[in-house]
């Protein structure tokens, strides 16, 4: 397979990978819920323990963090293959990039999808370790103080830009941030309407 065709191979797999719905999976399978249809319809872990969580507490905890897992590993697992097959630092960026794309904008969705949160931290894991994990900790920070999902996600995101910028002045083998930012807008742009709540007072906690 030439340099060309290995890429492309994992641009659509990482696609295809990143549009696993898995939270709407595993409620309708274990819950009998659809979660596109209850809650605030998205398909993301909070979601999931929000639904299912009005019927079954215990359950809706377990089947949240095994979401917020598979989310978030699907764009690794992609990564990890990338890196086995020894694609270069660019493609592997154009990987991560896609894998949540592929979240937001799901195949399996007719092109919708989740906030791209847990996949986005995923990924930025995989690539910028010591700035994800930062982002982690302020983000663990903020939701155990403000109860609520989306800014504390936001508030993690926001921090995991700005730690890349001092621990990596400019990102190995491609010199830009360009990938992080673009992971970023697409976050950002799919909490747009959580935004919009949260100026008017009107966004849900998760408690």
């Amino acid at each position: 397979m030439d340099f060309i065709n290995i890429n492309i191979f994992f641009y659509i797999l990482a696609y295809m990978v990143g549009g696993i719905p898995f939270g709407l999976l595993l409620a309708k399978k274990y819950a009998d819920v659809d979660i596109k249809s209850e809650g605030s319809g998205n398909i993301g872990a909070t979601n999931v323990l929000r639904v299912v969580k009005q019927s079954n507490p215990e359950l809706a905890k377990k089947l949240g963090a095994i979401t917020l897992a598979l989310d978030a590993f699907k764009g690794i697992f992609v990564l990890i293959l990338g890196a086995m097959a020894s694609v270069d630092t660019s493609t592997m960026w154009a990987i991560a990039v896609i894998s949540v794309i592929g979240h937001c904008y799901s195949p399996f969705l007719k092109f919708e999808g989740g906030k791209g949160v847990a996949t986005g931290l995923g990924v930025l894991a995989y690539m910028i370790t010591i700035p994800a994990l930062i982002g982690i900790v302020v983000w663990l920070i903020s939701a155990k103080v403000l109860k609520i999902s989306s800014i504390s996600s936001l508030i993690g995101l926001i921090a995991i830009i700005i730690s890349s910028y001092y621990v990596y002045p400019q990102i190995p083998d491609i010199d830009s941030h360009v990938p992080i930012n673009m992971i970023a807008f697409f976050i950002f742009y799919k909490h747009i309407p959580n935004i919009t709540r949260l100026f008017k007072g009107e966004e849900k906690s998760v408690v």
